[in-house]
This record gives C-alpha cells, structure tokens and sequence, in this order.
C-alpha cells in the first residue's frame, strides 16, 4: 500500500473527475453530492500519510519511480518530506472545504465547475509531490488551466479582465522558469552526457556563480509572482475580488503557498550559492520587509471587504519570504508553518465574506455594522478567523509570526524590527474590519433580517477552528516533522551552520526560541565584528588563528542532551 499511496492521493480527484463527467449535467445535487464525497474522501486518503510518516528520516518518503519519457530522461517520480506532507495535507482539506461551501453558491454550470475544481486539486498535489522537473512543471502549468477558468466563467462583473491578468502573469513567469530549469538540465548533460530531469540528480551539477545567478532569478519571476511578492502581486486582488469564493479560499489557502514551497524544494537546495549571495538575499529580504508593511497600509485603505483580505495576504506572505532568506531554521521552518497559518486563517476569512456575500451581495464594508445582534454565530466565528490572522498568542498565526522574527532577528536585526510593524498594522486593519461590521448598532435596515449561520456553514469552519487552536496551544508536532528537512536545507545552503557536525548530528537542537546557532538575539555578523577582549567578556569560545590572533568560533556543536528549547525542540 505505502508503494503506492501517493499516486493514490494524487489520482482521487482526478478518478471521481472522471466518474462526475458521466452524470447527467442537469442533476445538480447528484453533481454536488458526487463532488463533495470526492472530495471528502481524498482527504480520508491522505489521512494514512501522517501516521506512516516516520518524524527524523533524511530525504524522501513513499517514493515512487517509474519511466515516463525515456529520451527527454524524464520519470514519473514523488516523494514526499516533511515541508510536501504538511502542504499535501492542507491542499486536501482545503480543496474539500472549498467544495462544501460552493454548495449554494454555484448554480450554473454546476458540473463544469466541480470538475474545475477536482482538476485543480489534482495539480496542486502532484506540485506539491514531484521530485522530477519536468513533471513538476506539467502540474504547475496544469493548476493555471481550472484557476483561469473558475475565475472567468463563475466570478463577478470583471472576471475576464481578473482571469486573463492572473493567466498571463503566471505564464510569463511559468515560461522563465522553464528557461531556468532548461539551463540546469543542459548543464548536467554537458558534465554527465546523462539527461535528466531528476532534482536528485541536478543537484549534483557543478555551476559557476555566474550561472547560479541566472538560474535563481528566472526561477525567482516564477516562483515570486506565484506568491506573490512586491512588486508582482497586481494580480492578486483582482483575482480575488472577481473569483467565486470557494476559489478565492483554494487560491490564498493552497495556490499562493507553491511559490514559497519552489523557492524551498528548488532554489535554495538546486542553487546553494546564489542563495546565500549577499546582494541576492538583501533583495530578496527587502522586497519581503515592503511587501510586509505595503499589504498592511493598503488593506488599513480598503473598503471592499474582499479586498482588504486579499491586499493582507500579501503581506502575510511577506512574513514566509523573509523566513525563507533569513536562511536559518527557526527563520525557514517558522516560514512554512506560517504558510500553513495563512491557509486556515486567510481561508476562513474568505469563507467568512462568502457567508454574508451570499445574503447581501455586497462587500462594501459601509453597507455592514451590528451584525453581531443579527448573526451571533457568524460573529463568534468571524473574531476566531480575525484574531487568527493577526496572530493572537494561543491560536496559529502567533506561533509562525514570533518563530519567523526570531529566525530574521538572527539573519539581521533591521529586517525584524521593521517586520515586526506588519504584526502591528495587521492587528489593526482586522480589528478595525471587525469594528466597522460586527460591533455597534445596526445601522442598514437591511441588514435585519439577515440569518445566522446554518449547520452546514459551520461544518466548513468547524476543521479550520480546531486545526487554527492546535497549532496555538501546541505546535511541538509541526516543528518535530519539519526539524530534518529544515535541516537538510540549512546544511546544503550554509554548511558551516552546525559547527560542521551536519544535520545527522544536529538532531537534538529544536526549532524555536535558543534552537540553533548563536543563541536569542545574536547574528553572524555580531559575533564577526566582537574584538576579543569582547569575545572574552561575554564568554564566547576562542580559537587562535594562524597569525596568533584569537576568534569566535561562531555556532558550536550543542552540549550533550541541551534542554529543550520553548518552540518544538526535542523532548
């Protein structure tokens, strides 16, 4: 069964796509009851994935191989780690929420459009899974298709103009990236005489910086405009405000997280030396640190509902980059434990305009206010996704915000004293969204007569709460089952970073406060520019240099049995 339980997960969509084109297309609730089970039961299947996966063991597991294309030296191979089994995870609940709460809200069409969707689920796996490039590249093409559509058949009054904007710039940036990945493979034919497209094996190709350089920015405008970062994201609100909100949920809650997940899987492992290059991260962390505060500014702005959630994605994911390229493991595991934060709270906070889009069919904020006399539920759930987001301590966004600032506050103290006023003006926009809707008297007779929530809108959120409070109150789990692949990470990138004891030995430093390298607070660059008069004040180990001088020694292989550390370390 293990032989095969990725292929399985990853053809369930695509099995009950096939079943749904044999109903008939005027039987809507055989359409919607068919889907929702699909659905459902890809999430049932994935379920095994967590219990069989072994917390700890290097590389991939549940791999599978076989030949696909012989001459081009491309296979059909998956693989999952750490990173990949959380995202796998979230891409099938999340796809099977958004297909319950499409239930009354998609009318017409309704058989191509829950065929869309399975298609869609279908792609987002196989990224998510793919350790060949060219396969990996077939899936990534294969999400714009159903996205494309899903926005420009059943989205709001500019959904061509959002549709044909968010194709072609993920194409552009899908069509460099392909250059990228092009470059490598010739590259690793000219030292082998092999082709190939296994990631495995491009790894092992020699290249100049020069060329590392090259490739990194082309896999960078493909991967950056998928996230997407400042000064790519113009597609973004657009998107979101003209998409149906079941794909406004699958676009922040899975398709936004395959640019962050590239830039792990591909451009750190593939390109080492680009990626640590100075000029290169400084960019990159810039970028991140205004992508931060201009996402926040911009939604304190808004006035469409929809809008302004979309605009804070962006500087949500702001927060995932600037963890990535703080190129340390609290900065990178904090980076993908963020990304699965911003999937629960950003989805149920689309899900939570849906809710009241459906009864109003407006997003203008002014239109609202009161609405907790109204719909008390909605309300208890609308503060739970709120306070989600902003990152309130006890539920999920606190946990990926303070482990990101910590990992950035190392890499270099500016970058987390300016990210840390994102955490600021999230609070404020979303406690003042809150305000302006849920709080006061109700001021629009129409709002009255709203109804509260039903049972079968509360079973969308129900899963999201829970997970948002798990990861809150006890995040040791995710932190255990990212340690090895942040690790492998880290050693590939920065392979001095553990003292030279490589990540097999490193396996007792945790993720989180006092985890690894200098200690809470301290940077590479503190400890370079000590004097050793310093250095011998503050109780650093010294080593004499060739020339007789002393120095720091920099990070230290841990004592034995260290204690654990406050955020997922060890027990």
């Amino acid at each position: 069964m293990d032989q095969h339980l990725l292929s399985i997960v990853l053809l369930t969509p695509l099995a009950g796509l096939a079943v749904l084109l044999f109903l008939p297309g005027k039987s809507k609730d055989l359409i919607r009851i068919w889907a929702n089970l699909v659905g459902f039961a890809g999430f049932l299947i994935s379920l095994p994935l967590v219990r069989r996966f072994q917390v700890g063991t290097p590389g991939f597991q549940f791999e599978e191989r076989a030949e696909w294309i012989p001459s081009l030296g491309a296979h059909y191979h998956l693989g999952m780690d750490g990173i990949s089994l959380l995202l796998v995870m979230l891409t099938t609940l999340m796809g099977f929420i958004a297909i319950l709460c499409s239930w009354n809200a998609i009318q017409d069409r309704a058989k191509e459009y829950y065929a869309m969707f399975l298609l869609l689920q279908t792609g987002m796996i196989g990224v998510f899974l793919s350790l060949d490039f060219f396969l990996f590249y077939v899936f990534w093409e294969l999400v714009l298709v159903p996205m494309y559509f899903i926005i420009g058949v059943w989205g709001g009054p500019r959904k061509l103009y959002a549709a044909i904007k968010f194709f072609l710039y993920t194409l552009a940036g899908s069509v460099l990236m392909l250059l990228g990945i092009l470059t490598l493979y010739f590259q690793h034919f000219d030292q082998t005489h092999v082709y190939t497209f296994e990631i495995a094996d491009l790894m092992k190709t020699t290249l100049s910086l020069g060329t590392q350089q090259w490739i990194f920015w082309a896999f960078f405008i493909g991967f950056a405009i998928k996230v997407p970062m400042f000064p790519f994201h113009t597609w973004l609100p657009d998107a979101h405000v003209e998409a149906p909100t079941a794909g406004s949920v699958i676009l922040a809650a899975v398709l936004l997280k395959m640019g962050t997940y590239g830039f792990l899987r591909f451009s750190l492992p593939l390109l080492p030396q680009a990626s640590v290059d100075q000029t290169i991260v400084q960019i990159l962390a810039v970028l991140s640190i205004i992508g931060i505060i201009y996402g926040a500014l911009v939604s304190l702005m808004q006035k469409d509902w929809k809008k302004l959630v979309a605009y804070s994605s962006v500087s949500h994911l702001g927060f995932c980059t600037l963890g990535i390229f703080s190129l340390n493991p609290n900065g990178i595991a904090g980076s993908v434990l963020q990304q699965i934060n911003h999937g629960i709270s950003t989805g149920m906070l689309f899900m939570v305009i849906g809710v009241i889009y459906e009864r109003r069919h407006t997003r203008e904020i002014s239109e609202y206010g009161g609405l907790a006399h109204v719909m008390p539920k909605f309300a208890v759930v609308f503060a739970i996704a709120m306070l989600s987001s902003a990152g309130l301590p006890l539920l999920n966004g606190f946990v990926g915000e303070f482990t990101i600032l910590q990992g950035a506050f190392e890499a270099h103290r500016a970058w987390a004293a300016f990210a840390v006023t994102g955490v600021i003006l999230g609070a404020a926009y979303l406690l003042w969204l809150y305000q302006r809707t849920m709080l006061g008297q109700v001021t629009n007779g129409k709002n009255l007569t709203i109804p509260d929530m039903s049972l079968r809108e509360l079973a969308t959120f129900a899963p999201l709460i829970a997970w948002a409070v798990w990861i809150g109150i006890y995040p040791k789990p995710y932190f255990d089952i990212l340690r090895q692949p942040v690790q492998e990470i880290v050693q590939r990138v920065r392979p001095g970073y553990f003292g030279g004891n490589g990540p097999q030995n490193a396996g007792n430093q945790g993720l989180g406060v006092g985890g690894w390298g200098l200690g809470p607070g301290r940077a590479v660059a503190d400890v370079v520019s000590m004097s050793s008069n310093d250095i011998a004040a503050q109780g650093l180990p010294q080593q004499s240099n060739s020339d007789g001088r002393s120095a720091a020694r920099g990070p230290q292989p841990p004592a034995p049995n260290p204690q654990p550390p406050v955020l997922g370390g060890a027990q």
